[in-house]
C-alpha cells in the first residue's frame, strides 16, 4: 500500500488576497500552476489570508458620534472582507480546489502577511503586483515589495501580463 503525505505534513502555500483584480489574478495563477494539474493530491496546503484594515485607519473621526461612525465603518469593512473571501472561495471551487483555509486578520497588509506567513509556517507567500512605478510605490507603499524584503519564507510576486504596445 502506497503511503500518502497527510495534509498536516504538506508545505503551506499562503496567498495574500484583497479586493483588487491583481490579487485575484495571482490566486488564479497559483491555482492553475500549483493545484489543478495535481488534482486531487496537491503538493501544498493552500491558505488564503486577507488583511482587513482596522476601522480607525479608514476614518479619522473624533468627537460626538464617533462611536457610531466607527461601528458603521467596522460593519462595512466586515462586509467587504466577506465579499473578498466569498469571491476567493468561489474561484478555488471553480478550479476544483475545495480544501481551502481562509484567515482574515485585522491590520496593515504588509505586516499581516509577513507575520502570518511566519506564524503559520508558510513555505511560500504569493502576492499580486499592481505594477506601480517607483513614484507611486514610494507614495502608496508596495505590499509585494515589503513582503519580498521582510517575509521569512520564499515570496512569489505574480504580475498580471501587461498590454503590448
Amino acid at each position: 500500500m502506497a503511503t500518502t503525505e497527510s495534509d498536516s505534513e504538506k508545505p503551506v502555500m499562503m496567498v495574500g488576497i484583497d479586493e483588487s483584480e491583481e490579487s485575484f489574478y495571482a490566486l488564479e495563477w497559483t491555482l492553475d500552476h500549483f493545484f489543478v494539474p495535481y488534482s486531487p493530491n496537491y503538493p501544498f496546503k493552500i491558505l488564503l489570508v486577507h488583511a482587513k484594515p482596522p476601522p480607525s485607519s479608514a476614518i479619522g473621526a473624533t468627537g460626538p458620534g464617533a462611536a457610531n461612525v466607527l461601528s458603521l465603518t467596522e460593519a462595512g469593512l466586515k462586509k467587504a472582507a466577506s465579499r473578498v473571501i466569498d469571491k476567493a472561495k468561489d474561484l478555488c471551487h471553480s478550479k476544483s480546489v475545495h480544501d481551502v483555509t481562509v484567515k482574515v486578520v485585522e491590520g496593515d497588509a504588509r505586516n499581516v502577511l509577513c507575520e502570518a506567513s511566519e506564524k503559520l509556517h508558510a513555505s511560500m507567500l504569493i502576492v499580486g503586483s499592481h505594477g506601480y512605478g517607483a513614484i507611486k510605490r514610494a507614495l502608496l507603499g508596495s505590499v509585494s515589495d515589503y513582503c519580498a524584503h521582510h517575509a521569512r519564507c520564499s515570496v512569489m510576486i505574480v504580475k498580471k501580463p501587461g498590454i503590448k504596445h
